[in-house]
Parts: C-alpha cells; sequence; structure tokens
C-alpha cells in the first residue's frame, strides 16, 4: 500500500494540508491524536470513516516527508 492512494493534497480542502483522501481529516489531525495516546483502536471509533489502512498511510507519508527532510548547520 503506498500512501499516495489514500492521502490527497487539494488547494480547495483544508487550505491544502495533507487529508485521508475523502474526508477532511487532515493527516497533522491523526499523527496528533497518536501523539497524544489515542489507540488505532480509539481512532476508528471515533471516525468510523477511516480505516487502518488510512492510519498507516497516514504514518507513512510523515515518514517519507522526514525522509526527505534535510537539515543544513548554521554558520556560528
Amino acid at each position: 500500500m503506498a500512501w499516495e492512494d489514500r492521502i490527497v493534497v487539494d488547494p480547495a480542502v483544508l487550505v491544502g494540508k495533507p487529508v485521508v483522501k475523502g474526508t477532511r481529516l487532515a493527516v497533522e489531525f491523526i499523527l496528533g491524536l497518536l501523539a497524544h495516546g489515542w489507540s488505532e483502536a480509539d481512532i476508528l471509533r471515533n471516525y468510523p470513516g477511516l480505516t487502518r489502512e488510512d492510519i498507516l498511510a497516514c504514518l507513512a507519508y510523515a515518514q517519507d516527508r522526514l525522509q526527505r527532510e534535510r537539515v543544513f548547520p548554521l554558520g556560528a
């Protein structure tokens, strides 16, 4: 499963933030729930339109973006 199948960016939806396809739930929001201790079961119970694959796609999207991130030291 590729995250590209489940995560979309549309300027008309949430000002172009990446969202789970077919929803207005931002990847950032789902990751925030996980970061605050929500389990997969908690998320699926509260957002029945989501699937386990959607949650995994959010994690894969974040991993991909962080992997591509480059950090350059500032001169002192």
